[in-house]
């Protein structure tokens, strides 16, 4: 793969578990070294440069921090190292705001997953590296904590001090965090730029598929005179659709679906698989001709399981890719 970074900027490494983000983290660290290939820093080749000799921080899914030193003493150790100025003040100032300053004195142990990992944090930013890895480091805390630390990480990488790499399977933290976005898969850079563009142009199927939680619903479509007849499913008006071929795969993001109808919809028709509340939203799994379709609605819904369901969604709101995956049409607006 060829991947330059955005100075200044978040950029997240989105994939699936071994789609290789650890590894590309690594290399960057200067953990491990490529068998083939450069690493360029500022122009600079250091491809072979061990780790000691790069001014990265990183912060890991596990709580590493140095378990008989105490929090403060954690977080003031890179200051300490590089002789920094005002070691309390900033300690205190990073503690503040990453609310674990009333634990100062404690030691890592005595804390709870999501005050250590704070901790991890805070001792990482005090580093003040121009760039800083995270590697899954909210995987292991409970939805409310990741909830929090996701919207502080927001806040605190907004300054551009650093150019922040953060590895995550989530999309809903890289369309968080915001920056840039590379989906990997199997090792290959799949496509890199600005999240929302990439969000809502995926280059190909394996982005929209990687970018879509719940998964991206998908069906194959044949083309007749009147449209785009999906297979078992209804027909879709595509003008706007050039395809080299008579067949095309058709994309929808749970999100597009609904349960009423609006003007210029089509249905398919199911039975209610399985209902469930996650957070604010409802995912309902339906079994249709089709296959399994999933609807995220908005709000707390209850539905019987078994029951008759019909599910709406507009022709204008559909991915259509190629048979090889390369994206024929996306949504204007994205969905």
């Amino acid at each position: 793969m060829s991947l330059s970074l955005q100075p200044g900027a978040v950029t997240v490494l989105l994939g699936a578990t071994q789609a290789g983000k650890t590894s590309v983290m690594r290399l960057m660290a200067g953990l491990d070294v490529p068998s083939t290939g450069r690493l360029l820093v500022d122009g600079v080749d250091v491809t072979g440069q061990p780790v000691r000799e790069r001014n990265v921080a990183m912060v890991y899914q596990q709580f590493i921090n140095y378990p008989s030193m105490t929090v403060f003493d954690n977080i003031a150790s890179p200051l300490r190292l590089r002789a920094a100025p005002d070691v309390e003040a900033r300690v205190r100032s990073l503690a503040q705001r990453l609310r674990i300053d009333p634990f100062l004195q404690r030691l890592p142990a005595e804390l709870s997953g999501g005050q250590q990992q704070r901790v991890a944090l805070a001792r990482a930013l005090a580093k003040n590296a121009p760039l800083m890895l995270l590697d899954e480091p909210l995987v292991n805390l409970d939805y409310k904590l990741r909830e929090e630390l996701r919207e502080e990480l927001t806040q605190l990488f907004a300054t551009g001090e650093s150019t922040v790499v953060y590895a995550t399977t989530d999309p809903s933290e890289a369309l968080l965090l915001g920056g840039y976005t590379a989906v990997l898969k199997e090792g290959r850079l799949l496509q890199y730029g600005p999240t929302l563009e990439v969000f809502r142009r995926p280059a190909s199927l394996d982005v929209a598929r990687a970018f879509s939680d719940p998964p991206l619903n998908v069906a194959t479509a044949h083309h007749h005179a009147q449209g785009w007849q999906l297979r078992n499913g209804p027909l879709l008006a595509l003008p706007h659709v050039a395809s080299p071929s008579a067949e095309v795969v058709v994309g929808v993001r749970a999100a597009a679906l609904r349960v009423t109808a609006r003007p210029g919809d089509v249905s398919i028709t199911g039975r209610v698989q399985l209902a469930e509340i996650s957070g604010t939203d409802t995912y309902v799994h339906v079994h249709s001709a089709m296959g399994e379709w999933v609807m995220q609605l908005t709000g707390v819904h209850f539905f019987d399981l078994g029951a008759s369901i019909v599910a709406y969604f507009n022709p204008q709101d559909v991915y259509v890719f190629q048979t090889d995956g390369a994206l024929l049409s996306a949504p204007q607006e994205g969905c």
